[in-house]
């Protein structure tokens, strides 16, 4: 039986979530947030996945950074979603990118003690 990978799955969830929140921003017709929100909020969990097959504890840790600045990214389009009139919000968006972010730090922290 597999083990359950919490920032893996949270991830992919969010990734989810974000294609789904973009494709109503599409249909509204705000493109370029739409787009920039796609490319970071997938791109979390795309270096997630990546790090589970990393060549170093090094090299681990440099994935999840990546993904770390990802987040802050995406939490940034996110806020000028949210603090802009015309754009709907969801805010299952922030609560999962805030644990993701938690999971992240966590992760990186322990594995930097590990060294």
């Amino acid at each position: 039986m597999e083990k359950k990978n919490a920032i893996l799955e949270k991830s992919f969830a969010f990734a989810l979530l974000i294609i789904e929140y973009t494709e109503e921003l599409e249909s509204q017709k705000k493109y370029v947030l739409s787009r920039q929100l796609l490319r970071s909020g997938t791109s979390i969990g795309a270096n997630i996945r990546e790090a589970q097959s990393c060549e170093s504890r090094a090299d681990f840790i440099h994935k999840l950074k990546i993904a770390v600045k990802e987040a802050y990214e995406t939490e940034y389009w996110l806020l000028l979603c949210k603090n802009s009139k015309s754009y709907p919000i969801n805010e299952t968006l922030f609560h999962l990118l805030d644990e993701i972010q938690k999971l992240l730090s966590s992760i990186i922290s322990s594995s930097k003690k590990n060294i």
